[in-house]
């Protein structure tokens, strides 16, 4: 008699764009230096070699949202290869960086020899639409406290490295820069990360953040998703 188990689907493993890719030019940056913008489009993406970026897209009104935070090894700048008329990016380095960089037609010329290449990126894009999804998703059912979970305990686990008490320290994040990623006003970020101090959730000062991140998981899995309390605004709504 046949089992009827199906055999487990096996993981199979990312290509590594690096692997497919010679050194290039690498290129310093001060902290809050502008790597680009709408105004000086670049035609080129990026590996971080050292520090972190911080990459944002402008809103029809002007605010900044941000798209992510890049660190050692990350990608970024991959739209670029949709030309700058669909490109309206800004991307700051958070701390000193160091770069390597590779125009749009090296990348073409080398993906031309070296297939694998495609796949590698086009796996890597494939990933960040599925994180954005996540995100998405998070906007549309979670209230501004949860997202704010969501957020802190995402950038622990990329940015974050974990104290011996178990806790997790990360880079200081400002309460501006964290509205901008979950779609508020600094001040409501600041009131839910008052809030989860006095809860025992966090710490934070100007030298960086400390996260009990398997408390606040366990917060999450407990506190239902709910409408904005008054005082909070919706995403996209006017700070």
């Amino acid at each position: 008699m046949g089992s009827s188990i199906k055999p487990a689907l096996e993981l199979k493993p990312l290509e590594d764009p690096l692997a497919h890719l010679p050194c290039s030019t690498i290129l310093v940056y001060r902290k809050g230096q502008t790597i680009y913008s709408c105004e000086q489009p670049t035609t080129s993406i990026y590996l971080v070699i050292d520090g972190k970026v911080k990459v944002c897209r402008k809103a029809d009104d002007g605010r900044q949202v941000v798209v992510d935070i890049y660190q050692a090894d990350d990608f970024f700048g991959e739209s670029a290869f949709l030309g700058p008329a669909q490109r309206p990016e800004l991307s700051v380095a958070l701390e000193n960086t160091k770069l390597m960089t590779w125009t749009i037609a090296e990348i073409e010329d080398i993906a031309a020899r070296r297939p694998r290449l495609a796949i590698a990126l086009l796996q890597l894009l494939v990933q960040r639409s599925m994180e954005f999804g996540s995100r998405i998703e998070s906007f549309s059912v979670d209230n501004i406290a949860r997202r704010l979970a969501r957020a802190l305990i995402g950038f622990s686990e990329r940015l974050g490295n974990v104290a011996e008490d178990g806790s997790v320290r990360m880079i200081p994040l400002t309460h501006e820069l964290l509205s901008q990623y979950v779609g508020t006003s600094r001040e409501i970020v600041t009131h839910y990360m008052n809030q989860f101090r006095r809860q025992g959730y966090l710490r934070y000062s100007r030298k960086g953040i400390q996260l009990h991140r398997d408390a606040l998981k366990e917060w999450l899995r407990h506190v239902p998703s709910e409408a904005n309390r008054p005082g909070e605004r919706p995403a996209g709504s006017a700070a």
